[in-house]
C-alpha cells in the first residue's frame, strides 16, 4: 500500500462493516493508518479488516455496541494497547429509520438516541486523554437531517441535530488544547443504511419531495473523500466545521 497522509497513525472508525464506515477505513489503511474496524456486526467489521490486511495494510476488528459506555471505554484501551496510541476517532456508525412522529415509540426513541448521540459523546469522552496527547481529531458523521427538519423522521433528526450541537462544543472547548473536532453531513448515499428508510403508507409525498434534489445520489466513497480529508493535515485549520456532502440538496 501507498504511505501518504496517514503513515503511522492510529484510527477508529465505527460502523466499519459497511457503507461509508467501511469505504473510510479502506481509504485511511491505504493512506498508511493502523485501523481498527468496530462495528455492531463483527463478522463485517471483521471482513474489513481481512480486506485491508490482504491488501498490505495494518488492521484490527472487534464487535462494538456504540450504545455501552463501558464498551466504549474498553474499545479505546484495546486499541492503544494493540496500536500505541490514537490519533483519530470517526463516529460513523448510525441508525435511521422513519415513523410518523405520534407513532414513535419509547423504546425506538431511546435507541436512536444512544447510537447516533450517546455513544459518539461517550466514545469521543474515552478518546480524549490519548487524543489530547496526540494533537489528534475527531470526525463524527451526522446527516442533512442533522442541518433540516425531514418529515417523518424525528428520532433522527433529533439525534442528528444533536451531534452537530456536540460537534460545535467540543470543537470550541477543546480547540485551543489541539484537538479538532469537525462533522460531515451527508445527503442521500447509495447505501445498506439508506435502503433502511421506508416511509409510512399514508405520508404526505409532497413533504418527502422538499427533502429531495438529485436524482442520482452519493457513493459511500464520496463520503470517505471528506472523511479522510478532514482528518488529515491538510485539515490542520478546519476545526468546528459543519460539512455537507448533498449535491446541494441544503443550499437554499
Amino acid at each position: 500500500m501507498n504511505q501518504q497522509r496517514f503513515d503511522n497513525k492510529v484510527v477508529i472508525v465505527t460502523g466499519a462493516a459497511s457503507g461509508m464506515g467501511k469505504a473510510s477505513a479502506l481509504r485511511f489503511a491505504a493512506e498508511g493508518a493502523k485501523v481498527w474496524c468496530a462495528d455492531v456486526n463483527a463478522e463485517g467489521a471483521a471482513d474489513t479488516a481481512k480486506e485491508i490486511t490482504t491488501a498490505g495494510g495494518t488492521a484490527r476488528n472487534s464487535h462494538f455496541d456504540v450504545t455501552s459506555v463501558e464498551l466504549c471505554q474498553s474499545l479505546v484501551a484495546d486499541v492503544v494497547e494493540a496500536f500505541g496510541g490514537l490519533d483519530i476517532l470517526c463516529n460513523i456508525a448510525g441508525l435511521g429509520g422513519t415513523t410518523a412522529m405520534a407513532e414513535e415509540t419509547e423504546q425506538h426513541w431511546k435507541l436512536v438516541m444512544d447510537v447516533n448521540i450517546n455513544g459518539p459523546f461517550f466514545l469521543s469522552q474515552a478518546a480524549l486523554p490519548h487524543l489530547l496527547a496526540s494533537k489528534g481529531n475527531i470526525v463524527n458523521i451526522s446527516s442533512t437531517a442533522g442541518l433540516i427538519g425531514q418529515a417523518y423522521m424525528s428520532s433522527y433528526c433529533a439525534s442528528k441535530h444533536a451531534l452537530i450541537g456536540l460537534t460545535k462544543t467540543m470543537a470550541l472547548e477543546f480547540g485551543r488544547k489541539g484537538i479538532r473536532i469537525n462533522a460531515i453531513c451527508p445527503g442521500g448515499t447509495n447505501t445498506q443504511f439508506l435502503a433502511g428508510f421506508t416511509f409510512p403508507d399514508d405520508c404526505d409525498e409532497d413533504l418527502l419531495l422538499r427533502a429531495s434534489f438529485l436524482a442520482e445520489f452519493a457513493e459511500a466513497d464520496d463520503i470517505a473523500n471528506l472523511v479522510c480529508f478532514t482528518a488529515s493535515d491538510e485539515a490542520k485549520f478546519i476545526n468546528g466545521a459543519i460539512l455537507s456532502v448533498d449535491g446541494g440538496m441544503v443550499a437554499g
